[in-house]
């Protein structure tokens, strides 16, 4: 028998955990009690949603599949359910399954949709998945074995849509390292879990109906975190919903990742900041520059509005926290709001937006209320005015506070902010012109209205273009000389780009100024450290570095060594 897992991940840099942690459990389970000849194959597919569908079906049709079980979440419910009815055209004796936390809460409504489908896996799906398979693999009662299967929603042989009762969670330590070998995960983010549940009850996610939540030993966690630095794996995100809600379990990986590192590994962590303690503090500001990067999801500093999604927080302890990793400059740092919660108007949001940018994150991530099928806020829409769109990611329209024409001007601010602020591309000439505003927010605003006043909004820009249009924008609040030269500070921090763009004006370098300091500088190594500067003869070091002069100052950019926070160049004044 050969069984099909299939992921619809949103970008080919993503990967899908689930059908890894699904395959890595049902095979260690089957081995146990299956004769070796008689062991399903089970194979996994990855696709992205950018693909054209019927290229995803003739593929998956190729491979001939006699289970097939696509994971489910809100970025592909569309396109799985769409994948689902069409394989059910072309392969109307074939089983399909579906799974994740996008079908959990509806299975019924689905199965009723979808009349291709044979089932859903409702939750946690390792030792659901792995009994199914052993189901099909049993014969011809396999219908009677599906019924005691808990946590599935499937469709019996008289069409009867049946429900199973829910199991306890599973221990998590008998769940097996779902990565085995990487060579297929070159160039992707590779996820992992620690823990599953939040000890928080946000109404408008899904992680407030299940209330249980479990870690991952640490004597587990270890080998596995191993496995990713021996490898030298660039990125390992952990899916943890709030990883700093065990002091010892944070602490203990946290130490350990510290003393191993391999100098190139960055791992991501989602925190609640105001839990952090002065010891956890303390030990990330010895972590390697650009070890870590920390997500902290703020949402909202309304009180109110914290109060009616039962996300309690104490947003001066956020600050103390931030300002101190901030401080220190180790720790790329992330901090989130969402628009469109109960009680935040307009007014409300700019005064979020303002408190969470006076911090100063690498990256202020701007996103927009989705109201998930299943959700506590779900629930209460009618009562909160909320409209969201019908199909997913079932984002916010508009509610009681805050109308659809407002929401819409959060995405240019959104945009704006994105291209301006996260990109770290534009950080002296943003600081420049935040002093012609009476707050972030306002700057952000306004700019945003300018590219849609030029009709600029609608179109993709090139790198060269957006510091074009920063400059036109810019000129209206501060001096042209003094801005035009902040963005060629920050144009050449970035990228050695040796074609200057023609808005920059012409190079004020001086030809006889720059032949005697490379000249001195290949000899006596004043200004440049980096082992390729040491080695490098006149040319070379003209083509690993660049000078400018900014007013009648003169700046060396170093593109040999680069900020791990920012990515920018080392900046050295002449």
């Amino acid at each position: 028998m050969k069984i099909l897992l299939v992921a619809l991940n949103s970008k080919y840099i993503h990967s899908n955990p689930a059908v890894y942690s699904l395959k890595a459990y049902a095979d260690e389970i089957l081995h146990q009690c299956c004769d070796p000849a008689e062991m399903p194959g089970i194979e996994i597919a990855e696709y992205t949603v950018n693909q054209p569908l019927n290229r995803i079906m003739a593929d998956i049709y190729r491979k001939t599949p006699d289970l097939l079980f696509i994971s489910c979440y809100i970025w592909n419910r569309a396109e799985a359910e769409m994948l689902a009815a069409d394989m059910g055209k072309i392969r109307p004796e074939l089983d399909i399954w579906l799974g994740g936390p996008e079908v959990s809460f509806d299975a019924e409504e689905v199965l009723e949709r979808l009349p291709a489908v044979k089932g859903v896996i409702r939750g946690e799906g390792e030792k659901a998945f792995a009994r199914i398979v052993r189901a099909y693999c049993g014969g011809s009662s396999f219908n009677d074995a599906l019924a005691e299967i808990t946590d599935l929603t499937f469709r019996e042989a008289s069409g009867r849509i049946a429900v199973t009762g829910e199991s306890g969670r599973i221990d998590f330590d008998t769940v097996p390292f779902p990565y085995k070998e990487l060579d297929s995960f070159s160039n992707r983010i590779i996820y992992y879990e620690s823990s599953r549940g939040c000890p928080f009850r946000c109404s408008y996610c899904l992680s407030s109906v299940d209330k249980k939540l479990k870690f991952r030993s640490a004597e587990r966690v270890k080998p596995e975190l191993q496995f990713f630095l021996d490898r030298k794996v660039p990125q390992v995100k952990f899916i943890d919903r709030t990883f700093n809600c065990s002091h010892e379990h944070a602490g203990e990986i946290w130490r350990y990742i510290r003393e191993n590192d391999n100098g190139i590994t960055n791992f991501h962590f989602e925190i609640a900041a105001d839990l952090m303690t002065e010891e956890e503090i303390e030990l990330l500001g010895t972590m390697r520059p650009g070890q870590v990067q920390l997500e902290i999801g703020v949402q909202s500093t309304n009180d109110k509005t914290l109060k009616e999604i039962n996300r309690p927080m104490d947003f001066d302890r956020v600050c103390e926290v931030v300002s101190a990793i901030r401080a220190v400059n180790n720790i790329h740092l992330h901090l989130d709001l969402i628009a469109g919660l109960p009680f935040e108007d307009i007014l409300s949001f700019r005064s979020s937006f303002n408190d969470i940018f006076a911090l100063r994150p690498h990256q202020l991530q701007l996103g927009f209320l989705k109201v998930l099928k299943g959700s506590p806020i779900d629930r209460k829409s009618e009562n909160y005015g909320l409209r969201s769109t019908d199909a997913p990611p079932y984002e916010v329209l508009s509610t009681n506070w805050i109308s659809y024409e407002e929401l819409m001007g959060l995405k240019g601010v959104e945009e704006m902010v994105e291209v301006y602020y996260n990109s770290g591309q534009f950080i002296k000439s943003v600081e420049l012109l935040l002093g012609a505003f009476d707050d972030a927010f306002g700057f952000f605003e306004a700019l945003a209205d300018w590219y849609r006043e030029h009709g600029l909004d609608m179109i993709n820009l090139s790198r060269n273009q957006r510091y074009e249009n920063l400059l036109e924008f810019g000129r209206a609040y501060a001096g042209g000389g003094e801005l035009t030269d902040a963005l060629i500070y920050d144009f050449y921090s970035r990228e050695n780009v040796k074609s200057r763009p023609e808005f920059f004006g012409q190079d004020t370098v001086e030809k006889e100024y720059s032949k005697e300091f490379y000249r001195l500088e290949a000899e006596e190594h004043n200004k440049l450290s980096s082992r390729q500067c040491l080695e490098a003869d006149v040319r070379l070091l003209r083509r690993l570095t660049h000078i400018e002069k900014l007013g009648s100052r003169y700046y060396l950019f170093d593109y040999t060594q680069r900020d791990p926070m920012t990515n920018n160049a080392r900046v050295v004044e002449l």
